[in-house]
């Protein structure tokens, strides 16, 4: 074999080997991104047309997101805010649309005290579909139909399901840490799903 074939050879075969390694750390990176952000992952495809630019966006969400001091709730502090809720729920059966507004402002105080901006909805959904990507749907909704009911545009049944919404992500963002739940104590610093490494 001459040497000219034999560089030729090794280069096809080098743009081989990098061509299936930058395919085998895009799907990893894939499946990473469809893991922690469930259906907004699909949600981000649909609305960039492609799939290269949808998981663009979500990477920079996750960086940003990592700058967050994000801290849970002390037991006494999710046990005042579930307390909270059932006065909202109460006040639902007299002042459905008031009830609903009443939720959304609870659940964005949970979201600052658990340490995310509270800034502009889309700043909220950015941040949160992070971690709570399977439950931010329900967020959306909710605040669709509280909206519509700040305009008389939503019936009763309309308020209760904004209601049933918000208390997905309400729990979701109330959620006990894993820590917690086994009798042992939380790994100071690290967010809700995050897992040690090595686990």
């Amino acid at each position: 074999m001459s040497t000219v074939l034999m560089v030729v050879l090794a280069v096809v075969i080098i743009a081989l080997l990098a061509g299936a390694g930058y395919a085998l750390r895009a799907g990893a990176r894939t499946r990473g991104l469809r893991r922690r952000f469930g259906p907004e992952y699909d949600r981000a495809v649909e609305r960039h047309g492609n799939r290269g630019a949808a998981e663009h966006e979500l990477m920079s969400r996750r960086r940003r997101h990592e700058e967050l001091e994000l801290h849970d709730l002390e037991p006494q502090r999710r046990e005042q805010y579930r307390h909270q809720w059932v006065l909202v729920q109460e006040r639902f059966v007299d002042a459905p649309a008031p009830a609903v507004e009443q939720a959304d402002r609870l659940v964005t105080t949970v979201m600052g005290e658990r340490g995310y901006p509270t800034r502009d909805f889309d700043d909220r959904v950015e941040h949160l579909s992070v971690e709570h990507g399977r439950t931010l749907d329900h967020y959306r909704q909710g605040h669709d139909i509280s909206a519509r009911a700040s305009e008389q545009g939503a019936s009763t049944e309309d308020l209760r399901q904004a209601m049933v919404h918000y208390r997905v992500l309400f729990e979701d963002l109330l959620a006990v840490p894993a820590g917690e739940r086994s009798g042992g104590s939380a790994v100071p610093g690290r967010h809700n799903g995050e897992k040690a490494q090595g686990s």
